[in-house]
């Protein structure tokens, strides 16, 4: 069965799926009526109603665990409501699957991305639904619709490159092109740009501009609120499992978002104002890190840093900074090329990773699915796996004192979950990251590392890592390094920012400094 693709070959721009003559723009296509769903003794949703408009962009806001990726999981098949009903054009509909919501329009562009890595990109986004010719799977078609897809995205991906050989951000736009590659009159976002740079979004926005043009719906969810502002045409927002406000783009703001997202008096934090600097924690000694593909490219040119007890220092980079690159090198996941690294007095370089953490160095790394998370065990396995040394004695572990681990970090790291017990997908995005970081904390360590800790994490869960972070440095010395793309998470936790281009250190500011002058020495436009 063959399966046509958003970019038909054979034809122009003009002639791509339109369902403009299905109804008119802005009627309801899809409605949820009276949603539920439980897992346990968790109540994801409470009686959720809601409109989805036809060729107009509605927006989801909500802190992690207010529901949002569970309603969208719904709608698209992936997981059936306790109670309540979809109409489709004012028909009820069940969707047993992904494949049968598709049947019907309905297609969805997972926040954890759900490619298979060591599949090439052309087979990924054709995988269940392969072009078949007289000889079998077409798969000169099939390549020749991934480059059309790939330009449409400004993203020149050769379709027989592995999936694992592409960065986050090139992994992100696949899966966009897949979700464009069906015939889908509904297209749910759930953080689409979360691993995107400043040009990739540019390059999606003008993409749902086109779908919205041709009378595509788009159900648009993200944590990044100013950014969702410049495309929504309706908002709607949920708190603990409920919808608490809904209107249209004209009558709503930042400050009305926060407002029903967290309540009223929600502050996300300012920079620390003092603090007692203690010894050298962790040294940085010209790292330097060459690129495995390309032993002549530096990822980290000779890059020095020192950070002290008790201190937040926040690393601020566009993508391809390097700032990936130097974490995972100091935590022992990819080599150095040169330089040293020494955690106190001590010379870590040649540690393991395992031994590093023994050490007190720790990574939270970017791709919290592949790298922090084992989706097989549970919510409290994945808690206490990192410090499991400290409760096991030869071949028996002590259970209780594990249990007190867990229970501890679920307490401390604020993670909403039925229990230890609970599985790890059944968490919201922002949750399992949560679990990462207490999964590491838990370690009790004397450096912390956090790779992009708030991608997918919401306004109201960053500030309690924020919080988290603050309190540890202050109160237990512990010595943080941040790294991000957002110039308000290093303003609100950092006491010292440096700056990384290509590989190196270029600038270094202290707490007061502006939004603008950062962004100035990264090389980054200030006009946003």
């Amino acid at each position: 069965m063959t399966h046509a693709s958003l970019t038909d070959p054979q034809q122009n721009d003009s002639t791509q799926p339109s369902f403009l003559d299905e109804g008119k723009i802005g009627d309801p296509i899809l409605s949820a009526r009276n949603i539920a769903k439980s897992f346990g003794n968790v109540h994801a949703l409470k009686t959720v109603n809601f409109d989805i408009h036809r060729g107009q962009v509605t927006t989801l806001f909500g802190e992690n665990g207010a529901g949002k990726s569970t309603l969208m999981k719904i709608l698209s098949g992936v997981m059936q409501p306790t109670s309540g009903d979809i109409l489709l054009e004012g028909q009820p509909v069940h969707f047993a699957s992904t494949t049968e919501a598709q049947l019907h329009g309905v297609s969805i562009i997972h926040q954890e991305l759900s490619l298979a890595p060591n599949l090439n990109v052309r087979d990924n986004i054709f995988m269940g639904r392969e072009l078949i010719g007289p000889m079998g799977v077409d798969f000169a078609e099939e390549e020749r619709q991934t480059r059309l897809l790939m330009e449409e995205l400004d993203e020149p991906i050769d379709p027989l490159t592995p999936v694992e050989e592409l960065r986050l951000g090139q992994q992100q736009i696949v899966e966009i092109a897949r979700a464009l590659s069906t015939k889908s009159r509904i297209l749910i976002m759930d953080e689409p740009t979360s691993a995107l740079s400043a040009s990739e979004v540019e390059v999606l926005f003008r993409v749902i501009a086109d779908l919205k043009q041709r009378g595509v719906s788009i159900v648009y969810i993200s944590h990044h609120l100013e950014e969702a502002l410049q495309i929504t045409d309706h908002a709607v927002v949920l708190r603990d499992g409920s919808m608490t406000a809904y209107a249209p783009r004209q009558d709503i703001d930042l400050e009305w978002i926060v407002r029903n997202m967290v309540g009223e008096g929600f502050d996300l934090g300012s920079p620390p104002s003092g603090y007692d600097m203690g010894e050298i924690a962790l040294s940085l000694q010209d790292i330097s890190v060459t690129d495995p593909t390309n032993p002549d490219r530096a990822l980290v040119n000779q890059l020095s840093l020192d950070l002290r007890a008790g201190e937040i220092v926040c690393i601020y980079g566009l993508m391809g900074a390097g700032r990936t690159e130097l974490l995972e090198s100091v935590a022992g996941r990819m080599p150095i090329s040169g330089g040293s690294v020494l955690l106190g007095p001590h010379d870590v370089s040649q540690l393991t990773i395992a031994q590093r953490i023994e050490q007190g160095l720790v990574l939270v790394p970017e791709d919290r699915q592949r790298d922090g998370l084992v989706q097989t065990m549970p919510v409290g396995q994945n808690l206490s796996l990192a410090s499991i040394g400290a409760f096991t004695r030869g071949l028996f572990t002590s259970v209780a004192r594990e249990m007190e681990v867990i229970e501890d970090s679920i307490r401390n790291v604020h993670i909403k979950t039925d229990g230890g017990s609970a599985e790890i997908g059944s968490l919201s995005g922002g949750n399992q990251q949560k679990v990462v970081i207490g999964k590491m904390l838990a370690t009790h360590p004397r450096v912390v590392m956090l790779d992009e800790p708030s991608r997918g994490i919401d306004i109201g869960a960053k500030a309690e890592v924020f919080k988290l972070l603050a309190e540890g440095a202050r109160q237990q010395g512990l010595a943080v390094l941040y790294s991000t793309s957002e110039v308000g998470e290093c303003l609100s936790i950092a006491h010292r920012i440096l700056v990384m281009s290509r590989g190196s250190i270029v600038a270094e500011f202290s707490a007061d400094v502006t939004k603008e002058q950062i962004m100035a020495a990264s090389g980054e436009s200030v006009a946003a």
